[in-house]
C-alpha cells in the first residue's frame, strides 16, 4: 500500500491490556462490565477494622510474576505492576513483536502512562522502616519505586522504546489526557506507534482515611457491591479502586502496512481547568462542557455523532449532577437520546487510572455493539435525567464514543474514538 499523509497521521488503537477488580486480563473484564459485576468488596489490603470506611474495589488473584521476574518486581510499585502486566497483554494482543524493531522504528515510537499518585505504598513502608530500622535500612530502590514516571519508563526499558517517555499527573483526570498526546504525537508525524495507558494502586490506609474524612467515599460497608451507584438518588460517594489499562496505539498506515487489526481509532481530545476548587466541580459544568466541546471540535464531529458516552460518574452527589449539566449543556435536545454508562459502578474510581478504563470500555463498546449498564441505579437522581443504562447492558451500533474525566484541582479531561474507516 502507498503511503499516505492522511493514514500516516490517524492514531488507530490495535491492542488492548487490563488489570482491573473485575477482571486481570481485557477480554475478562469486558465479559464482567458487560455482565454488571462489582469489583467492590471488604478490604483485605489493610486492617480497615478502625476505618469508618471497610470497602473498596481490589484487583484479586494477580501475580506481577506473570509479566516479571522476582527481582523486578521487588524493586516496583504496585502501580508499576498494574501497568507492566497490561502493556504485555497489549502488545501480545497487537501482534507486535518489538525485538523486530529497527533502531529508527523504536526512535519513533512512545510510551505515554499517566498516574494519578505513583508509588504512594513506598512512602508509607519507608516511613515504617526508617522509625522502626532507623535510615540504614531504607531501600534505596524506593525512590525510583515511587516515582509516577517510572511505569512508563520501565515499560520504555523492556520494550527498548527510545522515543517520548511521558507521563502527565492530573488527578482522577491523568489517563484521559494520555490519548490528547497520543494523538498530537501521532498527527504531527513526530512518531507512529505508542503503548499508552493509565495505572494506580491508591487502597492504603492513609488514603482511605483521608478520601473518607473528606467525604468523598461511600461509607455502605454491608453492602459493598451496590456502594457505588453513580446518579443514583442514594448515592453517597465513590468507591475506592485500583488496577490499569494500556493500549497499543499506531498510525494507520503502519497498522494497514503490517495487516494489524484495527479496533477503532482516536479522533479528538481536550484538556480544560474549572479554575474553582481543589475538589469541588465548579456548579454549572463550564468547564467540563468546554472540554466536550473542544474535543468534537478537534474531532470534527457533531454532538449528534456521538453513540454513547463514557461518563466519570462518580458516585458522589456533586459530580454526577455536574456531569450531566454539562452535558445538557454540550448535546442540548439530543442529551437526552445518547445512552451514557459509568464503568466505576462496577470496578470503583482507579483515580489515574480510571480513564484508561473508560477507553477500554469504549474501544469495547464499538468493536461489539454493547453498551455496558450503570448498575445500582435503582431511584434516579431527578437532578440526573439522562439515558444511564441502567442495571442491564444494551446491544446498540457505536460508531463513536466519548470519554470523560474529571479530576480534583478542577482538571477536566476528554477523549473521542470512533470507528475506524479508510
Amino acid at each position: 500500500m502507498p503511503p499516505s499523509p492522511d493514514l500516516a497521521n490517524r492514531a488507530v488503537i490495535t491492542g488492548l491490556g487490563a488489570v482491573t477488580p473485575i477482571g486481570n486480563t481485557a477480554p475478562e473484564f469486558w465479559a464482567n462490565l458487560v455482565a454488571g459485576r462489582s469489583g467492590a468488596g471488604p478490604i483485605t489490603a489493610f486492617d480497615a477494622s478502625r476505618f469508618d470506611v471497610r470497602i473498596a474495589a481490589e484487583v484479586k488473584g494477580f501475580d506481577p510474576l506473570d509479566s516479571m521476574d522476582r527481582k523486578m518486581a521487588r524493586r516496583m510499585s504496585r502501580f508499576i505492576h498494574f501497568a507492566m502486566a497490561a502493556a504485555q497483554e497489549a502488545v501480545g494482543d497487537s501482534g507486535l513483536d518489538f525485538s523486530a524493531l529497527t533502531e529508527d522504528e523504536r526512535d519513533r515510537a512512545a510510551v505515554i502512562v499517566n498516574t494519578g499518585g505513583g508509588g504512594m505504598e513506598q512512602v508509607v513502608q519507608g516511613t515504617e522502616m526508617l522509625l522502626d530500622r532507623g535510615p540504614g535500612q531504607v531501600s534505596p530502590f524506593s525512590i525510583p519505586a515511587l516515582s509516577g514516571s517510572m511505569a512508563a519508563a520501565q515499560i520504555s526499558m523492556k520494550y527498548g522504546i527510545t522515543g517520548p517517555v511521558m507521563t502527565q499527573v492530573a488527578a482522577c483526570a491523568s489517563s484521559v489526557i494520555c490519548f490528547q498526546d497520543v494523538l498530537r504525537l501521532i498527527r504531527t508525524g513526530e512518531i507512529d506507534l505508542a503503548i499508552v495507558g493509565g495505572t494506580e494502586a491508591p487502597i492504603l490506609g492513609v488514603a482511605v482515611a483521608a478520601l473518607g474524612n473528606m467525604g468523598a467515599l461511600s461509607k455502605r460497608n454491608d453492602e459493598p457491591h451496590r456502594a457505588s451507584r453513580p446518579f443514583d438518588l442514594e448515592r453517597d460517594g465513590f468507591v475506592i479502586g485500583e488496577g490499569g489499562g494500556v493500549v497499543v496505539i499506531e498510525s494507520a498506515q503502519r497498522a494497514l502496512d503490517r495487516g494489524a487489526t484495527i479496533l477503532c481509532e482516536v479522533v479528538g481530545a481536550a484538556v480544560t481547568a474549572d479554575a474553582f476548587h481543589i475538589s469541588a466541580p465548579e456548579p454549572t459544568g463550564r468547564g467540563a462542557a468546554m472540554a466536550m466541546r473542544r474535543a468534537l471540535a478537534a474531532a470534527g464531529m457533531a454532538p449528534t455523532d456521538i453513540d454513547l458516552i463514557v461518563a466519570h460518574g462518580t458516585s458522589t452527589p456533586l459530580n454526577d449532577v455536574t456531569e450531566t449539566r454539562a452535558i445538557r449543556s454540550v448535546f442540548g435536545d439530543a442529551a437526552g437520546r445518547v445512552p451514557i454508562t459509568s464503568p466505576k459502578s462496577m470496578v470503583g474510581h482507579l483515580i489515574g487510572g480510571a480513564g484508561a478504563i473508560s477507553a477500554l470500555a469504549a474501544i469495547c463498546s464499538i468493536r461489539d455493539g454493547i453498551i455496558p449498564p450503570t448498575i445500582n441505579l435503582e431511584t434516579p437522581d431527578p437532578n440526573c435525567d439522562l439515558d444511564y443504562t441502567p442495571r442491564v447492558a444494551r446491544r446498540a451500533p457505536v460508531g463513536a464514543a466519548m470519554i470523560n474525566g474529571f479530576g480534583f484541582g478542577g482538571q477536566n479531561a476528554v477523549a473521542i474514538f470512533r470507528r475506524f474507516e479508510e
